[in-house]
């Protein structure tokens, strides 16, 4: 459980009334992070919707609650959509490009085949361009494999509203994710020779690992430096990338596995400086984000516990 859900629990759970309150959230908890940072991208804002969560299921009458993990991942999801509509007016005055917050992940996210792609960059990049009801229901039930009863409830619509929705929703996915399985091992080469080829200064092998329409995507925030707009084509991306090497001595690219993924992490005089994940589509890169926003790195410095199930 998060510090702040911890600290709200005790005045209570020193008067004997939230023990059993207090096992089911904890048992959840890494679900509910998974859903709410689905819906949001945001690994801050998710474990604000987990305390607010918690607040709520607090004042719940447990006898009469027939299933925990619907009833949790219900109010989850209420309080994402809430706060997505937030993150939303948020990110019209943000500066330059947005990228997902990201997550240094355990191997067994990676081992759960669904969960590693629904956490992947690109994907959370395409549930960027869903409308709010429209992502929820689409992680809800291709995600997590909710009943669209549940959603219904979830969502505040009805099952059929619900079923119209997640049609939709899949359609809009199908057209804009990448476009074919990816394994582990085909992105992991790819990261390692473009690690070496920025290593080695190697400009050519480069452009041999880039799609010619590439896009590149850097998250300063306002803070760090970055491109302030999309940079696309092979050349442009390629001239950027190679710029990493100019640190020299003091800086360092080391494999790490992010959001279910192969990814690289930057490191400047010790300091995580960038972190880098990418898109491939029929065996290129289609896709390079760099995420630089230090507000946006602080989870790469440990694992996340990531689950589509109660542990």
């Amino acid at each position: 459980m998060s510090e702040r859900a911890t600290d709200a629990a005790e005045p209570l759970a020193g008067a004997g009334r939230t023990d059993s309150a207090t096992e089911a959230f904890v048992a959840h908890r890494n679900l509910l992070f998974t859903v709410a940072y689905e819906m949001l991208g945001s690994a801050a804002d998710a474990e604000d919707v987990l305390q607010e969560t918690w607040l709520r299921w607090t004042g719940v009458d447990l006898d009469a609650v027939r299933d925990q993990r619907a009833y949790l991942v219900r109010i989850t999801t209420r309080q994402a959509l809430s706060r997505l509509r937030t993150l939303r007016r948020r990110k019209e005055s943000y500066v330059g490009p947005w990228l997902p917050e990201p997550l240094l992940t355990a191997p067994d996210v990676a081992e759960d085949i669904e969960l590693a792609d629904s956490l992947s960059m690109a994907m959370l990049l395409v549930l960027e361009t869903l409308a709010p009801t429209e992502r929820a229901v689409f992680v809800l039930r291709e995600v997590f494999d909710l009943e669209y009863d549940e959603i219904a409830q979830a969502v505040d619509k009805s099952p059929a509203a619900v079923r119209q929705i997640a049609h939709r929703a899949r359609a809009h996915v199908a057209a804009r994710r990448p476009r074919g399985p990816v394994s582990p091992d085909e992105t992991r080469d790819a990261l390692q020779a473009f690690q070496r080829a920025i290593e080695t200064g190697d400009l050519q092998r480069l452009l041999d690992l880039l799609a010619p329409d590439v896009v590149f995507l850097g998250d300063g925030g306002g803070v760090a430096q970055a491109a302030p707009a999309p940079i696309v084509g092979a050349d442009s991306v390629a001239f950027l990338a190679a710029r990493l090497s100019r640190f020299g001595a003091a800086a360092s690219l080391q494999p790490a596995q992010v959001n279910g993924h192969p990814a690289l992490i930057h490191r400047l005089n010790g300091e995580i400086n960038t972190v880098i994940a990418v898109r491939i589509d029929d065996g290129l890169i289609t896709g390079l984000y760099a995420v630089r926003n230090p507000e946006k790195l602080s989870r790469v410095e440990q694992e996340t516990a990531m689950s589509r199930c109660p542990s």
